[in-house]
């Protein structure tokens, strides 16, 4: 695609973990890096979309020509990506965290003589996929993302379904040079009309590469 294709498309991105307070000082989280989100939002400004990164917390530089949205929890990132609709794609790249603590503890959990366990009562957070796939004001592309540790394209299938979606791009998360804190991947991309097998590459390569799948037809 031409460096200006994505010209008058908004893109909404999401990218990198949520981290879910349990007190002041710990919190529930996972390896996500950021840097496939990254990359995506970087690729879709330099084809001159208008770009929106809802960004959990990681340690990377705002991509250019990108507008960036820093959140921490999974409910700071659903009400962040839907304040940013409508738009002609979501890309949903961000690790969002299945549960949350019921209630965040307003001082640090102490450890206590004599016990030996810890019981935390987690919730369900918001499904911002789905609801982005239902929401009124809904994208013409809604793209989500699977990190699995096995059955990568049933799964992948099963969440293409699930959610309502149009693509997901599978990874396998786990293994040496892909998946979480790497600067290459491989995805598994579902869609309605197929199956798009994407690298072993860079998340750069892979971006660009997704962003065309998204944008067919367009």
């Amino acid at each position: 695609m031409t460096a200006s294709s994505l010209a008058g498309r908004r893109i909404v991105v999401s990218a990198g973990p949520t981290f879910e307070d349990l007190d002041p000082v710990r919190f529930i989280g996972n390896r996500s890096s950021g840097r496939m989100g990254f990359a995506i939002a970087a690729a879709a400004a330099r084809r001159g979309a208008d770009t929106v990164l809802v960004a959990g917390p990681v340690q990377l530089a705002t991509p250019a020509g990108v507008h960036r949205v820093d959140v921490r929890s999974a409910a700071q990132l659903r009400d962040a990506v839907l304040a940013a609709l409508p738009a002609d794609a979501y890309i949903g790249a961000a690790a969002v965290a299945d549960w949350t603590p019921r209630a965040a503890a307003a001082r640090k959990l102490k450890k206590r003589d004599g016990e030996d366990t810890l019981t935390l009562e987690l919730v369900r957070t918001p499904d911002v996929l789905a609801e982005v796939a239902a929401h009124p004001r809904r994208p013409r592309r809604v793209v989500g993302f699977a990190a699995e540790t096995e059955d990568l394209e049933a799964n992948a299938r099963a969440k293409l379904h699930a959610k309502g979606v149009d693509l997901v791009a599978g990874n396998l998360v786990g293994i040496a040079g892909g998946g979480f804190e790497s600067e290459r991947n491989a995805l598994l991309v579902v869609g309605h009309d197929g199956v798009h097998a994407l690298g072993p590459d860079t998340k750069t390569v892979l971006a660009g590469q997704l962003l065309d799948l998204v944008a067919r037809g367009w």
